[in-house]
Protein backbone atom coordinates (compact mmCIF):
# COMPACT_ATOMS: atom_id res chain seq x y z
CA UNK A 1 0.00 0.00 0.00
CA UNK A 2 1.21 3.18 -1.14
CA UNK A 3 0.55 6.16 1.89
CA UNK A 4 0.65 8.98 -0.87
CA UNK A 5 -1.55 7.53 -3.43
CA UNK A 6 -4.23 6.83 -0.52
CA UNK A 7 -3.84 10.28 0.99
CA UNK A 8 -4.69 11.76 -2.18
CA UNK A 9 -7.46 9.57 -2.82
CA UNK A 10 -8.57 10.76 1.29
CA UNK A 11 -7.98 14.29 -0.43
CA UNK A 12 -10.16 13.50 -3.51
CA UNK A 13 -13.00 12.09 -0.96
CA UNK A 14 -12.68 14.88 0.83
CA UNK A 15 -13.63 16.93 -2.26
CA UNK A 16 -16.22 15.22 -3.31
CA UNK A 17 -17.82 14.80 -0.06
CA UNK A 18 -20.94 16.99 0.14
CA UNK A 19 -19.88 18.96 2.79
CA UNK A 20 -16.96 20.38 1.18
CA UNK A 21 -18.80 21.12 -2.17
CA UNK A 22 -21.20 23.31 -0.23
CA UNK A 23 -19.05 24.81 1.74
CA UNK A 24 -16.40 25.37 -1.59
CA UNK A 25 -19.77 27.03 -3.16
CA UNK A 26 -20.99 29.36 -0.58
CA UNK A 27 -16.63 30.71 -0.29
CA UNK A 28 -16.99 31.45 -3.41
CA UNK A 29 -20.68 33.31 -3.25
CA UNK A 30 -19.33 35.11 -0.25
CA UNK A 31 -16.13 36.12 -1.79
CA UNK A 32 -18.09 38.44 -4.24
CA UNK A 33 -19.07 40.24 -1.35
CA UNK A 34 -15.94 42.10 -0.19
CA UNK A 35 -17.56 43.80 2.91
CA UNK A 36 -19.08 40.77 4.36
CA UNK A 37 -15.85 38.69 3.67
CA UNK A 38 -14.29 41.76 5.63
CA UNK A 39 -16.21 40.86 8.17
CA UNK A 40 -16.16 37.49 8.18
CA UNK A 41 -12.52 37.26 8.34
CA UNK A 42 -12.62 39.99 11.38
CA UNK A 43 -15.41 37.57 13.20
CA UNK A 44 -12.63 34.56 12.62
CA UNK A 45 -9.70 36.45 13.59
CA UNK A 46 -11.57 37.18 16.86
CA UNK A 47 -12.55 33.29 17.83
CA UNK A 48 -9.38 32.74 16.83
CA UNK A 49 -7.97 35.04 19.25
CA UNK A 50 -10.96 33.79 21.94
CA UNK A 51 -9.25 30.07 21.63
CA UNK A 52 -5.96 31.16 21.71
CA UNK A 53 -6.67 32.95 25.21
CA UNK A 54 -8.46 30.31 26.36
CA UNK A 55 -5.62 27.92 25.21
CA UNK A 56 -3.04 29.62 27.24
CA UNK A 57 -5.41 29.88 30.47
CA UNK A 58 -6.05 34.33 29.69
CA UNK A 59 -9.71 35.04 30.92
CA UNK A 60 -11.57 36.37 28.06
CA UNK A 61 -12.44 40.20 28.25
CA UNK A 62 -16.30 41.40 28.35
CA UNK A 63 -15.20 43.20 25.84
CA UNK A 64 -13.95 40.82 23.55
CA UNK A 65 -16.73 38.34 24.32
CA UNK A 66 -19.48 41.39 23.72
CA UNK A 67 -17.35 42.44 20.05
CA UNK A 68 -17.48 38.22 18.93
CA UNK A 69 -21.28 38.26 19.92
CA UNK A 70 -22.08 41.06 17.76
CA UNK A 71 -20.15 40.15 14.79
CA UNK A 72 -21.63 36.57 14.98
CA UNK A 73 -25.26 38.20 15.74
CA UNK A 74 -24.72 40.61 12.25
CA UNK A 75 -22.98 37.33 10.01
CA UNK A 76 -26.22 35.45 10.94
CA UNK A 77 -28.71 37.83 9.98
CA UNK A 78 -27.52 37.76 6.31
CA UNK A 79 -29.09 34.35 4.86
CA UNK A 80 -25.93 33.91 3.32
CA UNK A 81 -23.57 34.70 5.58
CA UNK A 82 -25.72 32.19 7.88
CA UNK A 83 -25.69 29.47 5.22
CA UNK A 84 -21.76 29.97 4.89
CA UNK A 85 -21.26 29.74 8.33
CA UNK A 86 -23.58 26.54 9.29
CA UNK A 87 -21.59 24.76 6.13
CA UNK A 88 -17.95 25.75 7.39
CA UNK A 89 -18.81 24.01 10.97
CA UNK A 90 -20.13 21.59 9.25
CA UNK A 91 -17.37 20.88 7.28
CA UNK A 92 -14.73 21.36 10.33
CA UNK A 93 -16.80 18.86 11.87
CA UNK A 94 -16.27 15.81 9.19
CA UNK A 95 -12.77 17.07 8.86
CA UNK A 96 -11.75 17.28 12.68
CA UNK A 97 -13.59 13.63 12.77
CA UNK A 98 -10.92 12.43 9.89
CA UNK A 99 -8.45 14.14 12.18
CA UNK A 100 -9.40 11.92 15.10
CA UNK A 101 -9.70 8.83 13.20
CA UNK A 102 -5.82 9.44 12.07
CA UNK A 103 -4.76 10.21 15.37
CA UNK A 104 -6.74 7.04 16.93
CA UNK A 105 -4.37 4.77 14.47
CA UNK A 106 -1.55 6.19 15.35
CA UNK A 107 -2.22 5.96 19.02
CA UNK A 108 -1.58 10.13 19.48
CA UNK A 109 -2.99 12.24 21.60
CA UNK A 110 -4.08 15.66 20.09
CA UNK A 111 -6.00 18.39 21.94
CA UNK A 112 -9.04 18.39 20.86
CA UNK A 113 -9.31 14.82 20.19
CA UNK A 114 -10.67 13.52 23.37
CA UNK A 115 -8.53 10.61 23.49
CA UNK A 116 -6.44 9.44 26.67
CA UNK A 117 -3.79 7.86 24.83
Amino acid sequence: MNVYSEAHNLAKAIRESEEFKQYDELKKKMAENPAMMEMLNDFQARQFEIQAKQMMGEPLTEELTAQIQELGSIMMRDPLSAQYMQCEVRFQIMMHDVYKILADVMGISAPGFGNNG
